[in-house]
Order: structure tokens, then C-alpha cells, then sequence
């Protein structure tokens, strides 16, 4: 049983398509609070559809922040979500932070070293380089603490390394005291059943299908450029693809399930091996209240 304060803030993390934002809607209803967004993709305008983002029912529910505020041809990092983060954990209503960016959690409950911004050029050479290449400039110590097959840490820790000139590694061994120290908060993993979550992500794929998500890669098209970090949202470069007649709609379909699923098993390695402490929450319950409990 896990037990929630009305004072607390709640950290729900999980991987995609495991119900993240309907326990976060859930608490807020029950307990109230403001519905803060962890998420790296549900920050850019453009790709509603595609990463997930609360829909107007949604919005009408419960205060959410950090959705859509960014434009989608813009860059963001950890960085700049600690900071627009930060008037949400000062102010007076408790804060409800949701997503499935582990690097979001990490940067806010243990901290993030204050590492000196990319010059543009560096990240065009990176952008060129094939992940192995970067890969395998990397320190042993940083490579152990990021996920390798993830493009856009691998790409971040060498941009650190050539710019500063010192491992990532080393940047976060000397990191400032973090904005929510976990012991001031609830953390919940969301723990997933594969073939459970598997099948789930089949499902909503076909559901964005359903709402709209051809036509909001249609709007994307003449701006699509494969360089934006909105454009990373997994289901996006599938659909474009489709758009530009390079596969069919089965294909992009098959794709996108495909990416979704491999995104989501390297989510559930993360949070298994970083949010030990968090509490562990089964997603294929029938009755949340028998797992969770609010306190007065």
C-alpha cells in the first residue's frame, strides 16, 4: 500500500504507455495538486498527437504545466526543464511530476552540474557522426552511466567531453545540491508486465491513428527537420517517412510499435536500476485504490 500526503510532492515515473498520466490526473482529482510534466518530448508544440500529451478533456481536469510550451524547432535539455521546474516545486500548491525522462528525475532529486552550453558547430559535427564514432570516444566511467543505444546521451556526453574538455562523468561528480531531495517527496515507479505494456503500445499507436496523428505529421511536413529533438518523438520520422511515400502506413505503423517497444524496455532497465528507492507500483491493477491510499 502506498501512502500519499496532501503536502507531498509525487513523482511518477514509468515507461511509455503505462498509465503515467492517468494515476497523475488520479491523485490530482482525489488529493489535488498541479500536473507537472518530466517528459523531454510532451515540452515541444507540434506533436500532440505523437508524444501523448494530455488532450483538452484532460487539461479541463486538473492544472497540468510544462506541456507544449516550447517550440518544436527549439533546442531543450535537462537544464532548461530544472529551471522552468523550479517555480513548481517553490510554490504553494504540491507539485505532481510526471513522465518517462529518468534524467529529468535524476537532475531534480540528486542534482545537475551547471555544464557550459554546446557551441553550434561542435553539435553540427556531432550531428554527422554515426553513434558508434562517438561511442567510442567516450571515458569507461561515462559510457557506464548512460544508456549507450540512446543517440541523444551518447551525443550530449561527447559534446561535454569536446567542449569542456572534461568527461561527463566528471561534470556530475561535482554536482550542486538538487532542487527536491527524494526523502521530500513520493516517488512511484510504475512497474510494467512486458506482454501487458507490449500490447498496450499497439493499441495507442492505433488510437493517435485514430485522432489525428497522419494529419498532424502532414502540418509537420515542410518544417520537418530530422536535427530537432522534437522530431526524436518515436512515431514522427515514421510518419514523414510515410508522408514522403518511402514506406507504407503499415510499415510506419509496424515502426513506430517497434521503437515504441524497444524505448520502453530501455525505460524499465533505467528505472530498475536507478529508482531502487522508489516505491513499486503494479500498472495492471483493476482498482487503484487497493494500492494506493491518501491521506487527510
Amino acid at each position: 500500500m502506498i501512502t500519499i500526503y496532501p503536502h507531498q510532492p509525487v513523482l511518477i515515473a514509468g515507461p511509455t504507455a503505462s498509465g503515467k498520466s492517468a494515476l497523475a490526473l488520479h491523485i490530482a482529482q482525489t488529493q489535488g495538486g498541479v500536473i507537472v510534466n518530466a517528459d523531454a518530448l510532451q515540452v515541444f508544440d507540434g506533436w500532440r498527437i505523437v508524444t501523448a500529451r494530455p488532450d483538452d478533456a484532460d487539461l479541463a481536469l486538473a492544472e497540468h504545466a510544462l506541456y507544449g510550451h516550447i517550440p518544436f524547432d527549439a533546442d531543450y535539455s535537462v537544464g532548461h526543464w530544472l529551471r522552468d521546474v523550479t517555480p513548481f516545486i517553490e510554490g504553494k500548491t504540491r507539485p505532481i511530476i510526471v513522465g518517462g525522462t529518468g534524467l529529468n528525475f535524476n537532475a531534480l532529486t540528486q542534482g545537475l552540474a551547471d555544464i557550459p552550453a554546446t557551441p553550434e558547430t561542435l553539435r553540427a559535427t556531432a550531428n554527422d557522426m554515426p553513434l558508434h564514432d562517438l561511442l567510442s570516444e567516450l571515458d569507461e566511467k561515462t559510457a557506464g552511466r548512460i544508456d549507450t543505444q540512446n543517440r541523444i546521451r551518447v551525443q550530449r556526453a561527447w559534446e561535454v567531453l569536446k567542449s569542456t574538455g572534461r568527461p561527463l562523468a566528471e561534470w556530475q561528480d561535482n554536482t550542486p545540491p538538487p532542487l527536491l531531495p527524494f526523502d521530500q517527496a513520493v516517488g512511484i515507479n510504475l512497474n510494467a508486465d512486458t506482454v501487458w505494456l507490449n500490447d498496450r503500445i499497439s493499441r495507442r499507436f492505433d488510437q493517435m491513428l485514430e485522432l489525428g496523428a497522419l494529419d498532424e505529421a502532414r502540418a509537420m511536413l515542410d518544417t520537418w527537420n530530422p536535427g530537432h529533438s522534437s522530431s526524436k518523438a518515436i512515431g514522427a520520422p515514421e510518419l514523414i517517412a510515410h508522408l514522403r511515400g518511402e514506406m507504407t502506413l503499415e510499415e510506419a505503423r509496424e515502426a513506430a510499435i517497434i521503437g515504441s517497444r524497444q524505448y520502453a524496455k530501455r525505460q524499465r532497465t533505467w528505472f530498475r536500476s536507478r529508482h531502487k528507492q522508489w516505491l513499486q507500483l503494479p500498472i495492471d491493477f483493476a482498482d487503484i485504490s487497493a494500492t494506493v491510499q491518501f491521506a487527510k
